[in-house]
């Protein structure tokens, strides 16, 4: 039997007269790795939020939403397991979230904080073991020399990878990526979306992401949900999304979802360790 480990049923949300998700129904097996796919406005990233609790569905609503095994939220009511579901899932962002006063170092162990006691975390007096942990984390993704630096030092593509540090320290069973190149660089993004990859593959972590730009769906998704303005239209393999399919939904959108013409489409080959850790 498969292993579903998120479940979404009838999800609805409306932010005053504006319905931002219509009724949508999808479920995600563990070890995926998912393309969110959609123009500005097809409710993306409030799909996200709704998978980590940040947001609820409409009060009243028949939506339900499962997560490794938990009912997360039902009709609009947050569950009562919520905060040991959201230690398990990370969430990356598009605006980096991290504190650009403290160091790196500090920024990922904030993925260790929901098992160690608070006077820890409050201290800032973390078991030798847990920072070893994160330094392997950063060691990973090629940044480990910039353990100590103030988090506002690093680049934006440095600041992705120490995000996905945090959710490797975190122990993350799913990690809900939100338009995590969207900032970036055609190089930086190349490299955050294969450090996802192998996270997905070396550690069969279920990833999530939202993207723009279809061309790196194709490169590293196999699987992609595509929505237009709330509603789900496409759900299946990312091949299937050839050009025509894409004007067929997306009409004057689909622009918005193609490669710009001076950016070349991303490399499907994996980038070499001495590239990840440049």
């Amino acid at each position: 039997m498969a292993d579903v480990v998120i479940d979404v049923v009838q999800l609805r949300k409306t932010f005053g007269q504006h319905a931002a998700l219509r009724d949508v129904t999808l479920q995600v097996q563990r070890g995926e790795m998912v393309a969110l796919l959609g123009a500005s406005g097809s409710g993306k990233s409030t799909l996200l939020r709704h998978l980590n609790g940040l947001h609820r569905a409409d009060a009243g609503s028949h939506s339900q939403i499962t997560v490794l095994g938990n009912v997360l939220q039902q009709n609009g009511r947050l569950g009562p397991g919520i905060r040991a579901t959201r230690a398990k899932v990370a969430a990356i962002f598009q605006q980096f979230n991290l504190v650009d006063r403290l160091s790196v170092m500090n920024n990922v162990m904030a993925g260790a904080l929901h098992r160690l006691p608070l006077w820890r975390g409050l201290l800032g007096r973390f078991p030798q073991a847990e920072l070893q942990r994160a330094f392997d984390a950063l060691q990973r993704v090629g940044i480990e020399g910039c353990a100590w630096q103030r988090a506002s030092t690093l680049s934006g593509g440095q600041q992705q990878r120490a995000a996905i540090s945090r959710a490797l320290v975190q122990g993350a069973q799913i990690i809900l990526a939100d338009e995590p190149i969207a900032s970036l660089d055609p190089e930086s993004s190349r490299r955050v979306m294969e450090l996802l990859a192998q996270v997905n593959r070396e550690f069969g972590v279920t990833v999530i992401v939202s993207l723009h730009q279809v061309d790196y769906a194709f490169a590293y998704c196999p699987r992609t949900v595509a929505l237009r303005a709330g509603e789900v239209v496409h759900d299946g393999p990312t091949e299937q999304l050839t050009p025509q399919r894409l004007r067929d939904l997306y009409g004057t959108q689909t622009d918005e979802l193609m490669p710009r013409r001076d950016e070349p489409a991303p490399d499907l080959q994996p980038v070499p360790a001495n590239l990840l850790a440049a």
